[in-house]
């Protein structure tokens, strides 16, 4: 317990997950927590039959009331938390929010909706949570910007726990006190390391499912009266001296008008399949092969980039140029840029390790480099930049402001909920039982019962 008069920051953010009303959430961010549903709910079906979401349903040792979403078995809380955060966060198809970047869907959702279905809550309550978890775990990402990647950790996985512990005291109409509790205990159960960048490993597609699960664990265990440090956040050995060590925290962004505005009314959906500072990348590619350029034209591709994005993104360059399976070469800008170019397109399908292997895409892939934009605003926007060389000695250029799909360049409601058929039926549903989920997730959202079940009725 704190000694002093002056709430500390998880105080301040449990009292406001413990006032938070539903009834007065803005239009916009209901609207919002409706699309993220969907979103994840779709990115599941999608995952449902992947190597890794296998051997995350392996895992799991509990039985209960909770739904993996696109499996017929239920699952008790931790395990069918951590199976729908792995599906939706696994092929990188799922929301994300600039000046983070975070993707608090794939954590929160799972978290809100498996608690819901293990308490009995109603719709209310999932509004709740998913709002206060969402705005917290957006917010947490605006403090020190870039540092939480450049200590090698992953934010969503990091700031997902806290977040998600947030979200679930909220739904479950814990006091502040209690809350901020929860707040601190999760900041000793965040984890989620980026060394999975190295050969295109698993680790990362975890790292949500991981983090609602870790929040659960930590809202109840305060539920219980479990108690954790109040200077969590701000501490001397605190959660950003930890994992944002180079950058001094500015807690303005996380704080300031805190339950007055929304900042999760601007979270972004995904046009592709792939990483989310490539996103604008690839439109410029996609725009690049439309003006008439053909691959065989091409000398080479030089793109202007943030710094923050090269380790992740860009280096080591013959990596990313060559990237050794699907999955890493969602975090390859040179393999998307060539994708992009060639087939117009970047959605699950491009990502298979038999279209990482063909020739062509590898060879234009090769072309492609970067130099460093010091004036790049990332990570406040995300941009895109090709400059293409061709072989006649022209150069083609093309620019894009803003990643489409986000707060300026946002993607219409109903091509969202167009997603969310296109993955349910890439995870093998039909219109019937996609229709379903729809109408669920609108049962929810409208205050009503729990019952995403009904799906596989």
């Amino acid at each position: 317990m704190t000694t002093t008069n002056a709430p500390t920051l998880s105080q301040q953010i449990g009292s406001f997950a413990a006032t938070a009303d539903p009834a007065r959430l803005p239009r916009p961010v209901v609207d919002m927590i409706r699309l993220l549903m969907l979103d994840v709910a779709g990115l599941c079906v999608a995952a449902r039959k992947t190597d890794y979401v296998a051997a995350a349903l392996a895992s799991a040792a509990s039985s209960g009331r909770c739904t993996a979403i696109g499996h017929a078995e239920p699952l008790g809380l931790y395990d069918a938390a951590l199976v729908n955060g792995t599906a939706a966060h696994g092929e990188d198809f799922d929301d994300t929010f600039e000046g983070g970047p975070v993707h608090a869907g794939a954590v929160i959702v799972p978290a809100i909706l498996a608690v819901a279905e293990h308490r009995g809550l109603p719709g209310t309550a999932v509004l709740k949570g998913i709002a206060v978890g969402c705005e917290v775990m957006c917010r947490m990402a605006l403090v020190a910007p870039q540092a939480t990647h450049k200590a090698c950790f992953h934010p969503t996985a990091v700031f997902g726990a806290p977040a998600a512990a947030a979200g679930v005291g909220a739904a479950l109409g814990l006091d502040a006190d209690r809350i901020a509790h929860a707040i601190a205990i999760a900041g000793s159960l965040s984890s989620g390391i980026i060394e999975y960048l190295s050969d295109g490993s698993w680790t990362k597609r975890m790292h949500a499912g991981q983090a609602a699960q870790s929040g659960i664990r930590a809202a109840l265990m305060a539920e219980a009266g479990f108690i954790g440090p109040a200077t969590v956040l701000e501490g001397h050995h605190g959660f950003y001296k930890a994992f944002a060590p180079s950058k001094t925290p500015d807690f303005g962004p996380m704080m300031d008008k805190l339950g007055t505005t929304w900042v999760i009314e601007a979270i972004a959906f995904k046009p592709y399949a792939c990483g989310t500072m490539t996103q604008p990348y690839i439109d410029c590619a996609i725009e690049l092969a439309r003006s008439g350029v053909n691959a065989g034209d091409i000398a080479r591709i030089e793109c202007e980039v943030g710094e923050g994005t090269v380790h992740r993104l860009w280096a080591p360059l013959p990596l990313k140029q060559s990237p050794p399976n699907g999955y890493a070469a969602k975090f390859s800008s040179p393999y998307c840029i060539a994708v992009g170019f060639l087939d117009g397109r970047a959605g699950l399908g491009q990502f298979t390790d038999e279209r990482v292997a063909e020739p062509a895409v590898r060879d234009l892939a090769a072309k492609v480099s970067y130099v460093v934009d010091p004036a790049n605003p990332y990570p406040r926007t995300f941009t895109g930049h090709i400059r293409a060389t061709l072989k006649d000695g022209s150069v083609r250029e093309v620019r894009r402001a803003n990643m489409r799909g986000g707060a300026h360049d946002p993607i219409p409601p109903d091509e969202i909920v167009d997603k969310f058929r296109d993955n349910a039926q890439f995870g093998g549903w039909d219109s019937e039982r996609a229709a379903k989920m729809i109408a669920a997730v609108d049962v929810v959202v409208g205050g009503g019962a729990v019952d995403l079940a009904s799906a596989f009725r």
